[in-house]
């Protein structure tokens, strides 16, 4: 079968993966055979964490941590996703050397969610995040606040946040987003709050990484030039749900991938144009084994 296969050159590990993926890497190269904890998965891949895993990384969760008694001077590595203060007194506790790879651009946004806090408490007014509930990079987000801000997954959350008081409309509100969401959906969100509330009561914060706002927009050129999309990403990476669910919309013949090992030959049709895409959390070299099974078709 004849297939033209292009590899999206924007798709890939973004900035703050890359930072956290090359400090694993370094640690556990300087010594072969020591280990490296990381509290939570450093990539939502399963396949970099596979390869990752036989270098010596080892993924623990927070019952992990709670039920720590002695790190014994171990490293624990904090991912691009970032975490709440309590994190690091807990890790300090037990006698963890801490790697912290949280993405900078992270690290501006729990800096400027502290700052609006501070602002809004004496006035009585909140702090609205828009982002996926439970996710690590939320977690991370309200937990610089004592977990006192609303968290809204979509509009329909934001409109009954809004109609059973959660967030009220009589004070100020400051509204900032997951870094790795939709713009469009966080501006239309931004749009419904501030036809809600009082003129001057709304502040804006345009949160979502550059680098993902930008991967969204040739994202979209990309689905609509080529006949059939294979979008590679974990299924529990957040920012690969929403990148695949925008092809999607846009590409019918959209397929959603862990690895070239799903790609189904009735697919495609004779001389197709195939375009190999990510998400953030997707590394490079997966996406070329895809390409090249395609192309082996």
């Amino acid at each position: 079968m004849a297939l033209k296969v292009e590899i999206d050159a924007g798709s890939g590990f973004c900035g703050g993966v890359i930072r956290a993926i090359g400090s694993a890497e370094k640690f556990l190269d300087e010594i072969p055979g020591r280990h490296l904890f990381s509290l939570g998965a450093i990539v939502h891949n399963e396949e970099e964490l596979a390869r990752l895993g036989r270098k010596g990384l080892v993924t623990i969760d927070y019952d992990d941590l709670a039920d720590m008694q002695d790190a014994g001077g171990e490293s624990l590595l904090i991912r691009a996703h970032g975490e709440p203060p309590g994190t690091y007194a807990r890790a300090a506790a037990l006698g963890f050397s801490v790697i912290d790879c949280t993405c900078p651009v992270v690290l501006r946004l729990q800096d400027s969610i502290r700052s609006a806090y501070a602002r809004l408490k004496p006035l009585g007014g909140q702090v609205v995040l828009f982002g996926k509930i439970g996710h690590a990079e939320v977690l991370g987000l309200v937990g610089q606040v004592d977990g006192d801000a609303v968290v809204v997954e979509d509009r329909a959350m934001l409109e009954s946040a809004l109609a059973d008081g959660t967030i009220r409309t009589d004070a100020p509100v400051e509204i900032f987003s997951q870094t790795t969401k939709s713009p469009a959906e966080y501006s239309e969100i931004c749009e419904v709050l501030s036809g809600r509330l009082p003129e001057g009561l709304l502040t804006v914060h345009n949160t979502v990484c550059s680098q993902v706002a930008t991967r969204h927009d040739r994202l979209s050129s990309f689905a609509l030039s080529h006949d059939v999309i294979l979008f590679v990403s974990g299924k529990s990476s957040s920012n690969g749900k929403v990148l695949c669910d925008l092809c999607k919309s846009l590409n019918i013949r959209t397929y959603h991938i862990g690895s070239e090992a799903e790609i189904k030959g009735e697919w495609f049709s004779e001389g197709d144009r195939v375009g190999i895409c990510g998400a953030t959390s997707t590394p490079k070299w997966l996406l070329e084994k895809v390409a090249a099974s395609v192309e082996a078709l």
